[in-house]
Parts: structure tokens; C-alpha cells; sequence
């Protein structure tokens, strides 16, 4: 029995190398691929999956557009780490148009496809939670009817990368992260920010990774060269070199997690939710040590992971 993954994304280079990842693994099927606003506007989120399903040949599976701005409105920043297009602002005169999109919206996809398959779907959501919070205020039941959740975002000590104390999935709409922590009473499990980068790959193992020579390689490499800059300067001028130091996809660990279950060899189990009102803390993930929250759902934290299941399902994702 193959995994039955719906995919929901804000589709930045890191979303390309989770996609890319599922794609290559004969445990998956994917059901379809949501897209959110986050990394870069929605049509650009959704135009970029449209790419990376091009270069996979997989142009057949779904792809839904859905949120184009956070539950509350407001600017849609983006992230600076993944070029303004969200895929390192590389041109692409080939790019699949957007007419292939679904007319469904992304948030009616997720109750179909759950209620179709009930029990046996795991959502995958690597960018802003504003669809997955759409989706149960939509339909409360909708957490009974989903396998498990896994989610990239939110921290655990407090380490922000887009806010002081905020990871940037979670602090663009802190509001969506509260609802998805607090309304989903299926399994979730989180790879949050830090987990991410105390477990960087070498950046030997990238340029081994890009320069496979495949034409998925090729455009990797090509999208990431933005990035990769990028993580220089982080790394060098931040203040992060002491923690953050290595090629970190950071959505790719929770794809990882969906694909094998041996993939996470430690978790910590804890009611968590989402500071919404904090002057500093806003959009900052709360674990909740001393069960003051007394959560009847906890959730599964990921701690630690088999780097070597890691790099296999990262080279495996280019060949």
C-alpha cells in the first residue's frame, strides 16, 4: 500500500526539494498539490509547482491554487531567500502556463480529497497555514477524517528568522498556525526551525547533489544559486554561523518524515500552540512543558533523525 500524501505549499526552492523528494519515492502516490501565498505571491507559488511537476514529468497530478494572503489580510512580504519569484528569479520561457491550474480551491480540495479517503490521507503543509485553518473552520470534522498531519514551522527556542522570537511559516499568519495546533486533533508532527538546522547536510553533499547529471539536477542547481548565496551571507554575517552552519532544506525534513516513518528516530511529545498578541513573540510556537494548557492532543516534535535516510531520499529526489 503506497502513502497517500495531498501536498500543500508556499512553493519557495525548499517546497521544489520536498515536492521533488515525494516524487521520486515508490511508497507515495500523491493526490494532489495545494498552494498558498508565502514564499511569494500565489501566482507565483502555484506557477513555480507547475515548473518542478514539469521537470519530473509529472504535470498530471492536481494542482490547486487556494490562500493569497494571511486569515487577518495584510502585505504578503515573501522571503527574501528564494528570489522574488520564490525560484531564485530565474527566467523560464517554458514554464507550463497557468491555465493548468485546477478550478477547485484549495481549501475544498482538502475537504474532498479527506472525505473521499477517509483515514488514509496525510497532509503534508510546508508553507503558511492559512488553508489548513480555512479547511476546519470549514469543516470541523475534517482532522477525524486525515491519517496524521506534517507540518515545517514554528521553533522551539524561540530562535525567530523572520521575527525576533518567530519562524517565518508560522509568523506570517500567526492566526492560521493557532487554529491548525488547536482545531487538528489527528497526529501531527512538526519539524520546526530548529530541529531543521541542527541537522544540516555538508555543503560537499550539495555540490555532489546538484552536479548528478540530470536534467532534475540541472534545475536545481539552477534555482538554488540565488539561495545558496544567500546562506552565505547568513552563515558569515547573521550571527548564526555557532548553530546554522550547512545546506538546510528545511521542508524537505518534514517530507521526509511522511515518506519513511524510520526517518525520525526521536520526538518530543507536548501540547504546543501559537502566540498571537506578543509584542516580540507574535507568531512564535509555545511548547508547552508544564502542561499548563492541559491539551488532550499532543503533538509529536521532531528531535532527532537518521541523516543518512535524509541524504538517500534528497539524492534520490534528483536522479
Amino acid at each position: 500500500m503506497k502513502k497517500l500524501l495531498l501536498i500543500d505549499v508556499d512553493c519557495g526552492v525548499d517546497d521544489a526539494q520536498a515536492i521533488m523528494m515525494a516524487l521520486a519515492s515508490p511508497s507515495v502516490e500523491i493526490l494532489g498539490i495545494t498552494c498558498c501565498y508565502g514564499n511569494s505571491l500565489l501566482e507565483n507559488t502555484c506557477r513555480n509547482v507547475l515548473r518542478v511537476l514539469q521537470i519530473c514529468n509529472k504535470l498530471e497530478i492536481p494542482v490547486y491554487p487556494g490562500a493569497a494572503s494571511p486569515i487577518l489580510g495584510g502585505p504578503v512580504l515573501g522571503s527574501s531567500f528564494h528570489g522574488k519569484d520564490g525560484l531564485g528569479d530565474v527566467p523560464d520561457p517554458n514554464a507550463p502556463g497557468l491555465e493548468l491550474l485546477q478550478k477547485e480551491h484549495a481549501v475544498l480540495t482538502i475537504l474532498r480529497i479527506a472525505n473521499e479517503r477517509p483515514g488514509e490521507v496525510s497532509l503534508v503543509a510546508t508553507g503558511p497555514l492559512t488553508n489548513l485553518a480555512l479547511a476546519v473552520e470549514m469543516d470541523p470534522t475534517l482532522p477525524k477524517k486525515l491519517k496524521s498531519v506534517f507540518i515545517m514551522g514554528g521553533n522551539t527556542e524561540s530562535r525567530g528568522n523572520t521575527t525576533v522570537c518567530g519562524e517565518f511559516n508560522f509568523a506570517t499568519d500567526p492566526e492560521a498556525a493557532y487554529i491548525a495546533l488547536n482545531e487538528y486533533t489527528c497526529p501531527i508532527y512538526i519539524a520546526a526551525w530548529e530541529f531543521t538546522c541542527s541537522f544540516p547536510l555538508s555543503w560537499e553533499f550539495y555540490h555532489e547533489w546538484v552536479n548528478q547529471h540530470t536534467e532534475k539536477a540541472k534545475f536545481m542547481k539552477k534555482i538554488f544559486a540565488h539561495s545558496l548565496q544567500m546562506s552565505k551571507y547568513l552563515g558569515e554575517n547573521a550571527g548564526e554561523k555557532e548553530w546554522r552552519s550547512g545546506f538546510v532544506s528545511c521542508d524537505s525534513y518534514a517530507m521526509a518524515a511522511a515518506i519513511d516513518e524510520n526517518f525520525i528516530t526521536e520526538v518530543t511529545e507536548i501540547g504546543v500552540s501559537v502566540e498571537l498578541h506578543g509584542m516580540l513573540t507574535r507568531g512564535m510556537m509555545v511548547m508547552d512543558w508544564t502542561d499548563k494548557l492541559k491539551k488532550e492532543n499532543k503533538d509529536f516534535v521532531m528531535k532527532n533523525c537518521d541523516l543518512g535516510k535524509f541524504q538517500a531520499l534528497m539524492m534520490a529526489a534528483l536522479q
